[in-house]
């Protein structure tokens, strides 16, 4: 069991959360004592805040947390790591406990492979009516995410990326296999293999497969640049020193991949995940070059920098051979996004209504957001290249996020149900539940919807 949770309740400490509006009234009805501790201690009703509350003895004897309402995931995020270390139990309806215990554990997050933690989590104990392996397994499935995106690319380059997923589908009972280097070439991957092989990790093509060919397909496609350095479009130091998070997308198609596992849901999976190093070498791929995806469409590169929709055209050319039910990428692909909605809000581009409508459904009841925008066609038009295809890069300075999408749509057929999220998977600056650093995106929101339309709502080991 994670150590920020707890089954045993011997000992454990009341933690009451009180909604800021209802506050004033709780308090009326609470013991003199309560009363008194409250008032002498000149406790503010601010979103957040914390009294403990002491026994005759001094010791602790309860916790009170004033919060904005009890739907909201991330009221008790920051108390893990803000408590002092022991064993805590929510004085709440236990119909709100699930969700509150997922946003406890993901705020006792702490990325220790390099550090050593500075504390303990404080444990929240987790009643018998809760289902510990769907609380769990999220939490501890979104922390691989988290740790996967910090890790930097020496210890994350494409190889060990691949076998993070060999161990996944190992530990899944599922089937993988990882085409490299030049065979990428012989299985008709060249854009794949263009874009990483300057690189002295090889790029290289993860394909995984789980469940039974009966039920319904569902593929998911995740970018795995592992560093991008933008190539002989280089970045400069300030973009390129957090490219190591360029890999998200794979991070979190692999986290969501193990979520779908460990639940057992009857759905047919198919995860796709091209792993490359955008890097400089005398082998580079250059602007101006000419590719030939797989589908046969001639790609001019317009900036190196835009590899990631690059490698992604051959991976959803491929997924889209099996005429899945439903297929979805997930990749860290243009700043454009984040300068329409900022970091903390994902973009997400769909060819279905009733699927984006559904989408948005789960994600504002698990608080998990995103935002739907536009494939706007006549931008397409902004990828027009005089002597290919299509070029990879915009030839107007605005819309670079509508841009990327329509350049992915190219390779996905129009009656396949698709999802492309364009997202950040980063946080600037801690929030309650969500510390610095690599961040999960849309995954809750994605479970959910999978688990609601094809089984279970629950993770079950």
């Amino acid at each position: 069991m994670l150590n920020c949770f707890s089954t045993s309740t011997t000992d454990a400490i009341p933690l009451t959360l009180i909604p800021q509006k209802t506050f004033a009234d709780w308090q009326t009805t609470q013991d003199a004592s309560t009363k008194q501790w409250l008032t002498s201690t000149q406790f503010r009703t601010e979103l957040g805040s914390v009294s403990l509350i002491p026994d005759l003895t001094g010791k602790l004897s309860r916790v009170v947390c004033c919060i904005a309402d009890y739907d909201n995931v991330w009221n008790a995020g920051h108390l893990p790591n803000f408590l002092p270390e022991g064993k805590y139990i929510l004085d709440i309806d236990k119909k709100y406990y699930s969700q509150l215990a997922i946003g406890w554990g993901l705020g006792a997050y702490q990325f220790t492979r390099y550090k050593k933690p500075t504390r303990n989590p404080a444990q929240l104990v987790l009643p018998e009516f809760c289902d510990v392996n769907y609380i769990e397994n999220m939490v501890a499935n979104i922390y691989s995410v988290r740790d996967w995106i910090n890790t930097p690319t020496d210890d994350m380059g494409p190889s060990e990326l691949a076998e993070a997923a060999m161990k996944v589908a190992k530990e899944s009972g599922a089937k993988i296999k990882q085409i490299v280097g030049d065979d990428l070439l012989q299985e008709n991957y060249a854009a794949i293999y263009t874009v990483g092989r300057a690189s002295d990790d090889a790029p290289r093509l993860l394909d995984m497969h789980w469940g039974n060919a009966k039920h319904p397909k569902v593929t998911l496609v995740g970018k795995g640049v592992c560093f991008d350095s933008g190539g002989l479009d280089i970045k400069n130091s300030a973009n390129m020193l957090l490219m190591k998070k360029d890999m998200a997308g794979a991070a979190h198609v692999l986290g969501l991949a193990r979520m779908i596992m460990q639940a057992k849901l009857p759905i047919n999976l198919r995860v796709l995940m091209p792993m490359v190093e955008n890097v400089i070498s005398g082998n580079a791929y250059r602007p101006g070059d000419i590719i030939k995806s797989r589908k046969g469409i001639t790609i001019e590169i317009g900036n190196t920098d835009a590899e990631g929709r690059v490698i992604l055209s051959d991976a959803l050319t491929e997924a889209a051979s099996d005429k899945p039910d439903l297929l979805i990428d997930i990749s860290t692909l243009t700043g454009a996004a984040r300068v329409a909605l900022g970091t903390e809000l994902p973009a997400m581009f769909c060819n279905n209504d009733v699927l984006a409508d559904e989408i948005i459904k789960h994600s504002r009841k698990e608080n998990d957001p995103l935002w739907r925008m536009p494939l706007f066609a006549p931008y397409r038009e902004h990828l027009n290249s005089t002597i290919a295809d299509i070029n990879n890069n915009s030839n107007d300075p605005y819309a670079g996020a509508i841009s990327a999408a329509l350049f992915l749509k190219e390779f996905v057929p129009d009656e396949l149900p698709w999802l492309h999220f364009d997202l950040m998977a980063w946080n600037l600056k801690a929030k309650p539940g969500r510390p610095a650093g690599g961040e999960a995106m849309a995954l809750r929101a994605l479970y959910s919807y999978l688990a609601m339309k094809y089984g279970s709502p629950n993770i079950t080991a």
